[in-house]
């Protein structure tokens, strides 16, 4: 690794704000890292002296399996892959890093005849920008500079993310005052379980936006219906499980990651593929929304709402047991009961 020259003392205060601002101004950042991955080290060797002495860390590697290792210990702010690699191609590198590292910007580096490949793949969120074997010094620069761009603004929303998704969770809650600190709870226990399961930090951190955020839909649900105190039509039920989809188009717009689009679109999926929007099932269904929807259920059944009273913590047990394999993920719900110190018979 190469050493970080802003913890340098010699350096004075306003002299590394100087610098820095140089370095932003250029469209680059002191000491964010890089990494590209590509089988041929001709490529490796010559994008590392493209960009060395740009206040820059690059890292490289010659497989996708070495640039999954290199990204579980540090924190990329940019990743470069070729597509046609040996064993894991590029496309389903950066697919598995949108998961394991959601705000590393992802470029692929592509011959034309993979650009429909290119294309689809910026289409699907997966690759930020591409650049096209043989490339101009010029084009990777420019893809590497706007990637650090990107890269900037993530991490400007994400230290705004504890203030202001939680204010706007909070919002929603105020359409439902029986839904008062519900979102609050549901995180709290959504991490707990997460934590039991061993889920890394980085996607713990998700998952308590998401649970804040996993009812954001209903903000577009008239208060009469949320609010009923009898059974909804089966209009107003359907206009109901619009909240997912439409919450979701909320967090993608606001550029959150795609473990807070899973939990907010499919937290009343059903584990025997009944529920909504899609009818996933099983382990079709994202990890972080089965999760989310074992403590939202448990919340729910746990204080009173306009159309029933709160159920005794026997009784929830109870329900839960009875949702276990068909409602929510039984090994969810298992864990749930570890945490809670509850024992249970099949």
């Amino acid at each position: 690794m190469f050493a970080d020259k802003t913890a340098d003392k010699s350096y004075t205060l306003d002299r590394r704000d100087k610098f820095l601002r140089i370095a932003f101004e250029q469209g680059l950042a002191m000491h964010e890292t890089i990494l590209f991955v590509d089988d041929e080290k001709v490529y490796l060797d010559y994008t590392r002296s493209l960009f060395e002495n740009k206040g820059l860390t690059i890292l490289t590697a010659n497989s996708a399996l070495e640039a999954l290792d290199v990204i579980n210990q540090n924190i990329i702010c940019v990743i470069v892959a070729d597509n046609q690699m040996p064993g894991m191609c590029g496309l389903e590198l950066l697919t598995k890093i949108k998961e394991i590292s959601p705000h590393t910007v992802k470029i692929m580096m592509t011959g034309s005849a993979d650009l429909a490949t290119a294309l689809s793949a910026i289409n699907n969120g997966e690759v930020f920008r591409f650049v096209v074997k043989p490339w101009k010094n010029s084009e990777m620069i420019r893809a590497v500079k706007d990637g650090i761009r990107r890269f900037r603004i993530l991490q400007s929303i994400k230290r705004e993310d504890e203030f202001v998704l939680h204010s706007l969770a909070q919002t929603i809650e105020l359409k439902d005052a029986s839904t008062k600190g519900h979102c609050d709870r549901v995180a709290t226990l959504a991490l707990q379980i997460a934590k039991d399961l061993g889920i890394g930090e980085t996607i713990q951190e998700e998952i308590k936006f998401g649970s804040w955020l996993h009812d954001c839909g209903k903000i577009g649900v008239p208060e009469a219906i949320l609010n009923a105190n009898r059974k909804l039509t089966d209009e107003e039920f359907e206009l109901i499980k619009k909240h997912s989809a439409w919450g979701c188009s909320v967090v993608r717009k606001a550029n959150l990651s795609i473990t807070v689009q899973n939990i907010v679109l499919y937290h009343h999926e059903r584990y025997d593929g009944k529920g909504y929007p899609s009818g996933l099932h099983g382990d079709n269904i994202p990890l972080e929304a089965r999760i989310v929807a074992v403590a939202d259920v448990y919340d729910a059944l746990s204080v009173d709402r306009p159309y029933r009273k709160k159920l005794s913590r026997e009784n929830i047990m109870e329900t839960m047991v009875e949702m276990r394999g068909t409602n929510l993920d039984p090994e969810i719900v298992d864990a749930l009961f570890a945490i809670l110190k509850v024992d249970f018979q099949d």
